[in-house]
C-alpha cells in the first residue's frame, strides 16, 4: 500500500526557502548542503544516500502548482515517475504539452492524493510543497512527514507550516543525527 510522505529541508527557525524562494545562504542553496556529496571524495554521505534512494524508489509525486512550476515541473521528468499537480487553475503551456508525466489535478487534494497513489502502487507518494502539505494534512491525507532540520536561522521567508486548520499530532518513527542536519521521519497520527 502506498505511503505519502513530504520531504522538506527546513531551517531551525521553520523556513523552507528565503523570500525570493531560494534555499538560503550566499549560493542561494544553503539548506540543501547537506545532501551534498563529501568534500573531495565526491561521494554522499551514508544519510544523503538513503535520503536519494528513497526518493527515487517513490512511484509518484504530488505537488502544488507554485511548487511544481517554481521547478518548471522538474522539465518533466521527476525520476521518471508522474506528477500530478494540484490546482484550480489548469496547466501552463509547457505542462499542457511538453510534458507528458505531468497531471494536473483541479478536483481537491483528496483526489490528487489518490490519483498520486493509485498511479504509484505500493510505493511511496513524494509530497512537495508547503501550501500542498498543509493542504493534505488539513484533509488527513499526508501519511508521514520527513524534515531534514537545518543548523542555521533563516531570519525570514517561506514556512513550512504557515497556516495549519488545528493541532495536529505525529508520532516520531526515526532520526538520523549528522553534523549537517538531524532528520526527523514522522507518522501523521489520525
Amino acid at each position: 500500500m502506498s505511503t505519502s510522505v513530504l520531504d522538506m529541508s527546513m531551517s531551525l527557525d521553520g523556513y523552507i526557502a528565503d523570500p525570493d524562494d531560494y534555499l538560503g545562504g550566499e549560493d542561494g542553496e544553503r539548506l540543501h548542503h547537506w545532501s551534498a556529496p563529501n568534500g573531495q571524495s565526491g561521494q554522499l554521505s551514508a544519510p544523503a544516500r538513503q535520503f536519494a534512494d528513497e526518493i527515487i524508489a517513490t512511484g509518484a509525486v504530488l505537488a502544488g502548482r507554485r511548487t511544481a512550476e517554481l521547478m518548471d515541473h522538474w522539465g518533466g521528468d521527476h525520476h521518471g515517475v508522474p506528477i500530478f499537480v494540484s490546482s484550480h487553475r489548469p496547466p501552463g503551456p509547457a505542462a499542457r504539452w511538453g510534458y507528458p508525466l505531468v497531471t494536473y489535478v483541479a478536483d481537491g487534494i483528496e483526489s490528487a492524493m489518490a490519483q498520486a497513489k493509485a498511479a504509484a502502487g505500493d510505493r511511496n507518494v513524494l509530497v512537495h510543497g508547503a501550501y500542498t502539505a498543509q493542504r493534505a494534512l488539513a484533509a488527513r491525507v499526508l501519511d508521514e512527514v520527513q524534515i531534514h532540520q537545518i543548523p542555521v536561522l533563516l531570519g525570514g521567508g517561506h514556512r513550512l507550516f504557515d497556516v495549519l486548520p488545528s493541532q495536529i499530532e505525529l508520532e516520531i518513527i526515526q532520526v538520523i543525527d549528522t553534523p549537517e542536519a538531524t532528520h526527523i521521519r514522522y507518522r501523521v497520527r489520525r
